[in-house]
C-alpha cells in the first residue's frame, strides 16, 4: 500500500467516525486536525476517494455530500436511530444507517405519489413495520450515471 492508499482509508474511516459522532458530514479541516494531516492532503484524499466512488463530494468542493448510507443535506428519507438523526440518500441507504448502527430504529418518509406519510421501524435487525414498497427508478447498475439524482 503507497503513502496515498493509507492516507486515503485512514480519511476515509475518518469520515464515517465523525459522521456518526457529530451527526453530520465533517468537513476537510476537522478531518486534518483529527488525523493530524495537512488540510490540502485532506482534500486530495477526499477527491481521490469520489473519483473511486467511494463518496460523494459537492460539486466543486472538497465538501462532502454523500458517504453513503450516509446524506450531508436533508432528504424525504429521515433516520432516527438511538434518538440520534441523520438522512439517508435513499430508502435503500436509510435502511442502511440503520443497520450500520445497531439495527433497530426508524425510517421516515413519504410516497412520492399521494404525498401520505410512511414510517418504516427495525427493531434488531428485523422489519417490525408492516406493508410499503420500495421503488427503483433507476437499475442499480446505473446509479453512479448521475448519482445526485438517482
Amino acid at each position: 500500500m503507497d503513502r496515498s492508499q493509507g492516507v486515503d482509508q485512514a480519511v476515509r474511516v475518518e469520515v464515517y467516525r465523525l459522521f456518526v459522532e457529530l451527526g453530520r458530514a465533517p468537513v476537510p479541516a476537522e478531518i486534518a486536525h483529527a488525523l493530524d494531516l495537512r488540510q490540502d492532503a485532506v482534500e486530495d484524499a477526499l477527491r481521490r476517494l469520489a473519483t473511486d466512488h467511494a463518496l460523494v463530494l459537492a460539486p466543486g468542493t472538497p465538501y462532502i455530500w454523500m458517504a453513503n448510507p450516509f446524506s450531508a443535506i436533508p432528504t424525504p428519507f429521515s433516520v432516527e436511530v438511538g434518538g440520534r438523526a441523520f438522512f439517508g440518500n435513499c430508502i435503500w441507504d436509510a435502511m442502511g444507517v440503520v443497520a450500520m448502527l445497531g439495527g433497530s430504529g426508524r425510517v421516515r418518509t413519504w410516497c412520492p405519489d399521494c404525498l401520505d406519510p410512511m414510517e418504516v421501524a427495525v427493531s434488531d435487525g428485523h422489519l417490525t413495520s408492516e406493508g410499503g414498497v420500495v421503488h427503483y427508478a433507476v437499475a442499480a447498475a446505473h446509479w453512479w450515471d448521475d448519482i445526485g439524482f438517482n
